[in-house]
């Protein structure tokens, strides 16, 4: 299935939101755009006011339009909204995903046994694993949420752990989950999947401590 030059555009400004291309505070130029990416003005005006509204970019009346900052104080609702959420996704895979899915994230998985993975690599697997997971799940608007949100802590953890987080241990994590979904235990796989979002947020939370001091502890 083609996709629209649309949602090409949205895919690739978010990435280059996520991966700090488009850093935050930066403003946004859509003619740049257009120039960087190679699609039109209509699909790439299409794909700022998605973003917008899930507040990747912000739009300043008669300033324009610029990359949204991302406020250390909501870290905390980031994780509380994942931690319920990415439990409930590996509960209905549980029960409604199939042999396909568990292949796929199993060879997902199998990439990061290479030696030397970089760390962009391997946060690229742990994000197939969650997408294969959200997948089975079968809800769209369940996964729309996440994506969304997963997007979000991807940001993150380029802003402040791509260059000292252990990602392969983060990326192992997701085994003990694969085999509770192929042996249909939801209860552990959701139990794994809310210690898996728990274990990244504290790291992010380590991580903004030490950079910014401890007032963001208790946040």
């Amino acid at each position: 299935m083609s996709i629209s030059l649309s949602e090409q555009a949205y895919q690739k400004i978010r990435r280059m939101i996520i991966r700090l291309d488009l850093a935050p505070g930066e403003v946004v130029r859509e003619d740049t755009l257009q120039c960087q990416l190679g699609i039109g003005r209509t699909p790439i005006r299409e794909a700022l006011q998605r973003l917008a509204r899930e507040q990747f970019v912000t739009v300043v009346p008669r300033r324009g339009m610029f990359v949204s900052r991302l406020d250390v104080a909501e870290l905390s609702m980031l994780y509380e909204t994942r931690a319920i959420l990415e439990p409930y996704a590996a509960r209905l895979a549980c029960a409604r995903g199939g042999p396909e899915h568990w292949e796929a994230m199993a060879g997902c998985l199998a990439r990061a046994e290479r030696p030397g993975v970089p760390p962009a690599e391997l946060i690229d697997i742990d994000r197939e694993c969650h997408e294969i997971i959200w997948a089975a799940a079968e809800n769209r608007f369940l996964t729309d949420t996440l994506d969304m949100l997963y997007a979000q802590s991807d940001r993150l953890w380029h802003m402040y752990l791509a260059d000292v987080a252990d990602m392969l241990h983060a990326v192992d994590e997701h085994r003990p989950i694969l085999d509770a979904l192929v042996a249909g235990d939801g209860d552990r796989a959701a139990e794994l999947a809310a210690a898996h979002v728990r274990s990244f947020d504290q790291q992010i939370r380590d991580a903004v401590t030490l950079r910014l001091g401890p007032p963001l502890a208790g946040a």
